[in-house]
Order: structure tokens, then sequence, then C-alpha cells
């Protein structure tokens, strides 16, 4: 059985693209299922922003072919773990859940850097190209230790 787990931005097309690509780099494919989604709708079917795209190719990863979809009350049973991206995104997940199980599954995902900071992952998008350069750090840092507790636990 693989643990699931899904990365959750406002349109899932900058920053969970990035945390999906990210995180599914460190993590045994055989036991590990990664995916992203967002809180609205705007971009479902869509490609990754290209300033996402290319920030993830100038590391080594390909997310050029995600495409956008949103946040459906049904994600609470597919996956195990659910890293949101800001305090937005958390209060948005937070609302569709039925009760104290799901909403347990939800974390701030740089509360893996910052525990209980609850410190938010800044929306690039419409920063300068260098906050793409900034956000990606953030999450390659914070899916380091993801990647390292989900192993751990595995053992």
């Amino acid at each position: 059985m693989s643990v699931k787990i899904l990365m959750v931005c406002l349109g899932n097309i900058c920053r969970s693209p990035l945390a999906e690509g990210i995180l599914a780099s460190k993590l045994p494919a055989a036991t590990f299922s990664v995916e992203s989604a967002g809180t609205g709708s705007w971009h479902i079917g869509h490609s990754p922003d290209k300033r996402s795209i290319e920030i993830a190719k100038k590391n080594k990863l390909d997310i050029s072919k995600q495409k956008g979809r949103q946040f459906e009350t049904t994600d609470f049973e597919t996956f195990d773990f659910i890293y949101v991206m800001d305090h937005s995104n958390y209060k948005d997940v937070v609302a569709m859940a039925k009760n104290e199980k799901q909403i347990s599954k939800v974390k701030m995902i740089l509360n893996e850097l910052f525990p209980t900071e609850n410190v938010d992952v800044p929306d690039p998008y419409y920063g300068t190209d260098n906050g793409f350069e900034m956000v990606y750090k953030m999450l390659d840092e914070a899916c380091d230790i993801i990647s390292e507790k989900l192993i751990a636990q595995q053992n």
C-alpha cells in the first residue's frame, strides 16, 4: 500500500506543483504517491505557471505534465497527508473537513522548517521571477524533512 500525499495552494499552478515535483523526487515511487490541488477553480486542467516549470527544470525536475485540479472533499479519504502552503489554504481546506480525523491530516508545509510558527509560503504569482527561486528553496528544505520522516516511518 502506498502512502498518498497532497500538496495544496490557491490555484495549483505555482507553489503546489513545485511541492509535488520536489517531494516526489525525494520519495520512492513504489511506496509513495504525491499529487497537488488548488483551493480555487481558475486553473483546472492548466499546466503549472511557466516560471514554476522553469525553476523546476533548473533544478532537474520536470513538472510540465502536471494539470491543475481543485481540492475536493473526497481528498480527505484518498490522501494520508495534506500539506497546505498558507493560512488561507489551511482555512479553506479545513472548512471542508467533516471531522477531527480529516482536520488532523492538514498541515502547514513550512511547519516542517519552523514548527508551530505557521509560516506561509509566499505566493510568487504576482511577484518577480526570483520569488519562484525563493519558494523553490523553501519547499525543497521542507520536503527534505518530510521525505526523511515518511521514509523513517516505513522502516
